[in-house]
């Protein structure tokens, strides 16, 4: 029977070493993200219905505008005639089995639920109509089911540091043409245009430049200037995927300072509150129409560039321990990948903190180890 405790004991410390860290399925900083994809049944027929779909969007950036940056492009609708699905609203059947393929993987929907029905302005304006049913479908978005990779990462530099701390190693898969051949091109390659061009071009696939991080895309912010009263960062998002451009991207940034955004130079801006408006830390950027709106393809042209100034509250301001740099970064709505905090550029009279050497996983494996011992000696 000690045996069998003892064995326990280690398999308890083993299990927790071996299991996997917690993953988050909730987004603080977008705690209502979806889809909505409402049915507004118009008139009857003989064997069914005649309805109106409407695809709102809200924060992936795409064919359809997210509601922030565009309200009057952020929903698409077509009409749909329906038979053999009943004639009342009691008789009606509901549509099932949602799948939504665009803008992209990751979306789960839900089940069609009745809804108040939605009213109509007609004629000039002044009279109103309403469906004769509503129901609305709602979908959300995961990044962990959209891709098994991250899909960009953040890279942090200052003017009080000469060190640039580039994206982690491998953030979203690591390099390796001699197992997979043709994942990544060298951007110096006589044989660039023929990759780009060749298998995978019109079905989605990315073609990436060869990098120590693998990102289709990479945020850099860089600390620039600091001023009695103010400080400046540079923000450029560099598109590393050869195969494609992106129409409407959206960048969306915590701080703790963006409550004191002073001016903003080339980009658009719209402050988030996803704390019900009394924390204003969050921030969504996006391109000018016709002007950076389109983050082209890998090259030359795939960047886009912005610089920000903002007002020092005396109560918080410092450089210290990071505080410069940003919380979480997305860009079109999935989550970059960010440097581990004891590798952020430091003040130079300042050293990062020391890593702990003992785990709190470590430290159950050899307590549990010590335990077993003590026992059988």
């Amino acid at each position: 029977m000690a045996a069998l405790s003892g064995c326990a004991l280690l398999l308890a410390a083993a299990l927790l070493l071996s299991a996997p860290a917690a993953t988050e399925a909730y987004d603080s900083l977008d705690p209502n993200g979806n889809i909505t994809i409402k049915w507004d049944l118009k008139e009857w027929t003989p064997d069914g219905y005649v309805a109106m779909v409407t695809i709102y969007n809200c924060c992936k950036g795409g064919v359809i505008s997210t509601f922030n940056q565009d309200p009057a492009n952020a929903a698409s609708s077509f009409q749909i005639s329906v038979g053999l699905s009943g004639t009342t609203n009691k008789t009606v059947k509901l549509p099932r089995n949602f799948t939504l393929k665009t803008p992209g993987p990751g979306y789960t929907c839900g089940r069609a639920t009745v809804v108040r029905p939605t009213k109509f302005l007609i004629g000039d304006g002044r009279r109103t109509t309403q469906a004769l049913m509503t129901w609305n479908v709602t979908c959300t978005y995961s990044q962990f089911l959209a891709q098994k990779t991250p899909t960009c990462c953040v890279a942090l530099s200052s003017f009080y540091n000469n060190t640039i701390v580039g994206c982690p190693t491998c953030s979203c898969g690591c390099q390796n043409n001699n197992t997979h051949p043709g994942s990544c091109v060298n951007p110096n390659s006589p044989y660039l245009q023929s990759a780009i061009d060749g298998p995978g071009k019109y079905t989605g696939q990315p073609l990436v430049q060869c990098t120590s991080h693998m990102c289709p895309v990479k945020v850099h912010w860089h600390v620039k200037l600091n001023y009695k009263d103010y400080w400046r960062v540079k923000v450029t998002i560099t598109n590393f995927n050869y195969r494609m451009n992106y129409t409407d991207w959206n960048l969306v940034v915590q701080h703790p300072n963006f409550n004191n955004i002073t001016k903003l130079f080339s980009f658009n801006y719209k402050p988030l509150s996803p704390y019900g408006g009394r924390i204003n830390d969050s921030a969504m950027f996006w391109g000018m129409k016709f002007y950076n709106d389109l983050l082209n393809q890998a090259g030359p042209f795939g960047n886009a560039q912005t610089e920000i100034l903002l007002q020092k509250d005396p109560e918080t301001f410092t450089f210290e321990k990071g505080w410069a740099f940003p919380r979480r970064v997305y860009f079109n709505g999935d989550n970059c990948v960010m440097p581990p905090p004891d590798a952020y550029p430091w003040l130079p009279n300042a050293s990062p903190p020391m890593k702990q050497p003992w785990t709190l996983e470590l430290l159950v494996f050899w307590t549990a180890l010590a335990a077993l011992l003590a026992y059988y000696v």
